[in-house]
């Protein structure tokens, strides 16, 4: 008899200071079957997260809200919890850039929910390439497949 094993869900950590986009997100994601914690601040998601015993795969976070950016905590998490995944959000033309500086994953609002459940999916299944981000990013080391920096790189064959 084959042994199945049931797959515990995902821990999305959804943090956005609207209410109502957080509400949004949370129920998509919950119906796509995903453990939901949500926090309505930055500060507020680094409480729940150190309050949390079980792993957090992944935060998605707006990019823009008071008190902490979305960079900014992607930055903090990332530093106590290495292994999140970290998705940012916004309805700003010019954050992208921004976050994609980090090597972070970004879904541009408004979206309809199911490219939302797409892309987290997609993020969660994908390699861990995310960075700490600031001055010491290294776009070489996010796109590395190999473990080994340099590895990938196209070698100069002197022609």
């Amino acid at each position: 008899m084959p042994n199945l094993q049931i797959k515990e869900p995902e821990t999305i950590l959804v943090v956005d200071d609207d209410r109502a986009v957080l509400r949004y997100v949370g129920l998509i994601l919950e119906k796509a079957h995903f453990h939901v914690i949500s926090a309505d601040s930055g500060p507020n998601a680094l409480r729940v997260a150190e309050n949390t015993a079980g792993r957090i795969d992944l935060v998605l976070s707006d990019w823009d809200m008071p008190e902490m950016s979305g960079i900014a905590l992607g930055e903090a998490l990332k530093k106590v919890r290495p292994d999140i995944h970290v998705m940012q959000m916004s309805g700003g033309a010019h954050d992208t850039l921004m976050v994609l500086n980090y090597g972070w994953a970004f879904l541009q609002k408004p979206f309809v929910g199911a490219k939302l459940v797409a892309m987290v999916k997609e993020v969660l299944n994908s390699p861990n390439r995310s960075q700490l981000g600031g001055e010491s990013f290294d776009s070489r080391l996010d796109t590395n497949r190999s473990g080994v920096a340099g590895e990938d790189e196209p070698k100069d064959t002197g022609s």
